[in-house]
């Protein structure tokens, strides 16, 4: 077997399961989920209907490349969503099955293990998909702690010039999870320059991109900003975006890898041979998909309203307040984070997620101790009900 695969650390819900083994919770309220980043609104009828539509195409294999006609939605998307200029659907994109799995696999066809001290560098806390993708690819990970008392940017200055020189693959997400903090374009700008001095590709997960609160003030994306700090060709970046949350799709695994076409030329050799090609059906869905924004625009409404709606009923419980975007309320605990899950659960029947089991130890913390991640996927008469069971838990702690 892989040695790497020791290497490997529970993922946060084994870990959750484990923390809830032998507690009953509370039958006097009906169970509510808010730990999973899972949607859980409908999925629009007219990308079902172009679904099933097109299941005569499970009779053929499909290309590695994806269908011109999908791609070619995918650049039209990403030129009006990002102001580009050009972006070539023939080099500069790749459809993928779910950002999740090209996460993982370009590490895979990145990392050259070869090299002594291969690093990769990952945000603190993070998606663990970043950290399993390393260590099986035989790097090891580093980590930038995302923190409160600076805004949740990413403080380039935390791992010294020795790291960043073995550096191969920095992944980051922004809209981040669990934070949803969108990187600004000096945190842009300071990343290409890294990348420019140390040669390193950079891995943007956006699959949150689309869960924004104001519509005139869509969050920057990675492409963007390398265009206007005219970035040429996109050097050593790709940006990993998802159907899954802007479009509630998520088991469709429908997604797509934009940027660097030279990077992408290598990156499509090791899908070849890797067998990640995306169904048709699927693919004629996704096509629909990413050329209709009406159903995205109602997506957002109805996370706005979630989002104002519970923050407003637990001001005056928690520090909180609404993120820049994507559908998690980071929220500091006034007890340890795993003793407020647990209690949540038992006592309420609530379920969120330890912010400590997002996160790693690093530069002498864990940055997610006394925070909770919390999902509001479920409807709002359910967040509603779940704001209240956690004011209730809030006036006994």
């Amino acid at each position: 077997m892989n040695p790497n695969l020791n290497r490997l650390q529970p993922y946060p819900f084994q870990k959750l399961h484990k923390l809830f083994e032998g507690i009953t919770p509370n039958r006097a309220f009906a169970p509510i989920s808010l730990h999973i980043g899972e949607p859980k609104h409908a999925t629009p009828d007219f990308i079902r209907q172009a679904l099933t539509d097109n299941l005569a195409g499970l009779a053929h294999y499909p290309t590695t490349l994806g269908a011109r006609s999908l791609r070619a939605s995918i650049a039209t998307w990403l030129m009006r969503r990002y102001r580009l200029p050009v972006i070539n659907p023939e080099t500069e994109i790749i459809p993928v099955n779910g950002s999740r799995e090209a996460l993982f696999s370009v590490a895979q066809a990145v990392i050259d293990s070869s090299l002594s001290q291969a690093a990769v560098v990952c945000p603190n806390p993070f998606y663990q998909i970043y950290e399993g993708a390393a260590l099986l690819a035989g790097a090891t990970p580093y980590f930038l702690n995302t923190l409160p008392e600076n805004g949740f940017t990413l403080g380039y200055a935390q791992l010294p010039d020795d790291i960043w020189s073995h550096t191969q693959l920095a992944y980051v997400c922004s809209p981040g999870n669990p934070t949803g903090r969108v990187m600004s374009m000096d945190e842009w700008r300071r990343l290409f320059e890294l990348s420019d001095r140390h040669g390193f590709i950079i891995a943007a997960d956006e699959c949150y991109s689309e869960i924004y609160f104001h519509e005139t003030a869509p969050p920057l994306g990675a492409l963007e900003a390398a265009h206007r700090l005219g970035r040429s060709g996109f050097p050593r970046l790709l940006v990993f975006s998802s159907l899954s949350k802007r479009s509630n799709v998520p088991g469709m695994r429908s997604g797509f890898v934009a940027g660097d076409a030279a990077v992408l030329e290598k990156f499509l050799l090791y899908r070849t041979y890797h067998g990640s090609a995306m169904n048709p059906a699927v693919q004629a869905a996704s096509e629909a998909a990413w050329s209709d924004e009406l159903h995205v625009i109602e997506n957002r409404r109805l996370y706005q309203e979630k989002f104002t709606t519970v923050t407003e009923l637990l001001a005056g419980n928690m520090q909180i307040s609404i993120p820049d975007a994507a559908f998690y309320l980071w929220v500091k605990t006034p007890v340890g984070d795993v003793e407020f899950t647990r209690k949540l659960y038992q006592d309420y029947n609530v379920t969120v997620l330890p912010g400590s089991y997002l996160a790693r130890y690093a530069h002498g913390i864990n940055p997610g101790e006394n925070f909770v991640r919390i999902a509001l996927v479920a409807p709002l008469t359910e967040c509603i009900e779940a704001a209240s069971r956690i004011k209730m838990l809030m006036s006994c702690i």
